[in-house]
């Protein structure tokens, strides 16, 4: 693997964890369906503009299909739900805790969905991150009471399932599709459903201000199109297995962050969760996952 491709791994999830910090910002200031459709019809069009320098190519309308189903599981099902709980009072810290079980999930269905082999020290590393995730997180979850509601855990749960259908959807059927334009048909995909759910559910009410326009151009330009990107990248070039494992390192950095950026505290604890989260992503993405049919 070339040494840039090495980052790869590293970037995605740093990356990616700033997209707990955009919705911190972005919340309180717009409905959840609403602002996830406005963020996806602008990646949409950024898309657009950039896919002439870059010479994206046109897809076949089965790869089209293709690419939007995944994202009407991945951007859609996934962000709605998340969004929604959190706005509805769903405490953050539970709710990455639940979504936390992404990677076992998507490590179980990779087997006979995808033909790969998860080796015990797979699972093991997937264990240990979790457990480093819960306490990463423990903290945030002491006192937990408020938000705590069976339609919440259900949005969550609903997430968790879409984001894992999505990955393995773009994991079996993108191939070699072109970046760009396969990632502007996912986004296609995830604006259906949230501009349905915002035109049923939500009043389109917002208050324009500086923290809601940073929000909306960070998510679109660092989540929606970098971050995305790479996830992308590593969907093509990895097994699933190992991929989701990634997702556990998201929760240690997003803390991290809240620590440099809102001044939250970082106990001892949660340094643990950190370094045990770091060592079961090490040990499920060791070689030896391999799939049992060519792709």
């Amino acid at each position: 693997m070339p040494d840039i491709a090495r980052l790869v791994p590293a970037i995605f999830v740093a990356l990616w964890a700033t997209g707990f910090i955009g919705a911190r910002y972005a919340m309180p200031w717009a409905e959840p369906f609403a602002f996830l459709a406005v963020r996806f019809l602008l990646t949409i069009l950024l898309l657009a503009v950039i896919a002439l320098p870059l010479r994206a190519r046109m897809i076949s309308r089965r790869a089209a299909f293709d690419s939007a189903i995944a994202g009407a599981l991945m951007h859609g099902v996934y962000l709605g739900g998340v969004f929604w709980a959190i706005d509805n009072g769903m405490p953050a810290g539970l709710a990455a805790l639940v979504i936390g079980l992404q990677p076992l999930i998507t490590a179980v269905a990779a087997g006979p969905v995808l033909g790969e082999t998860v080796l015990p020290r797979h699972w093991a590393g997937l264990a240990v991150g979790f457990v480093g995730v819960a306490l990463v997180l423990s903290p945030k979850l002491a006192g937990v009471d408020g938000g705590v509601t069976p339609a919440n855990i259900a949005a969550c749960v609903v997430a968790v399932i879409g984001m894992t259908a999505g990955t393995i959807w773009q994991k079996r059927s993108g191939g070699a599709t072109d970046l760009v334009t396969g990632t502007a048909w996912q986004y296609a995909g995830g604006l259906i459903p949230v501009a349905i759910l915002a035109y049923l559910l939500e009043t389109g009410s917002y208050t324009l201000n500086g923290e809601l326009i940073f929000a909306m151009l960070w998510l679109v330009l660092v989540l929606s199109v970098g971050a995305i990107f790479l996830l992308m990248y590593l969907i093509r070039h990895g097994a699933m297995s190992r991929v989701a494992s990634l997702f556990y390192l998201v929760p240690a950095v997003t803390a991290l962050l809240a620590w440099v950026l809102f001044g939250e505290t970082l106990s001892a604890i949660q340094l643990a969760g950190m370094a045990i989260a770091a060592a079961g992503v090490w040990l499920a993405s060791q070689p030896g996952t391999r799939a049992r049919a060519s792709e």
